[in-house]
């Protein structure tokens, strides 16, 4: 094994490494003045039009699949929803608002429904359990077993 030492980078440098400053040239800004004052000034007018922002409701569709879902009122409301973006995407604005109506409507009827569903099964199990319990005491007065009551 040979212990001598070697360059890693064989052959020599043909010329120097390039210097990284900057010339005064290059970072210099030059104004440009038209030669005759009677010269026509050219322009260019770009025209840009404000973006409309117009909701989809998509955001609102999706939580109402996920947690309102009556009658499948939320995933129809998203696919509307979805439908409106798509419009909103080719330019299609009268087609997006419609969409977007439709979807908003079907989002208000889902988070409705599924709102007074919700409060329906509270209710139903608070009762169940108030029932159940109120049996449940009766029969251990009685010093019977619950599950096996006498019926009426």
């Amino acid at each position: 094994m040979s212990h001598t030492s070697r360059p890693f980078l064989t052959g020599t440098p043909s010329s120097p490494p390039p210097s990284y400053t900057m010339n005064k040239d290059e970072y210099e800004i030059v104004e440009v003045r038209a030669s005759h004052p009677s010269a026509p000034v050219t322009s260019t007018v770009v025209s840009i039009q404000p973006e409309i922002s117009e909701p989809d409701h998509i955001v609102w569709s999706l939580f109402n699949t996920l947690y309102f879902n009556v009658c499948c009122l939320g995933f129809v409301a998203f696919a509307y929803a979805v439908k409106s973006r798509d419009r909103k995407m080719v330019g299609d604005m009268i087609g997006a608002r419609s969409y977007a109506s439709t979807a908003k409507c079907l989002n208000i009827s889902a988070l409705i429904l599924g709102i007074l569903l919700n409060i329906g099964v509270i209710v139903a199990v608070v009762f169940t359990v108030k029932i159940f319990s109120k049996m449940y005491y009766q029969s251990m007065q009685r010093g019977g077993d619950f599950w096996n009551l006498p019926t009426v």
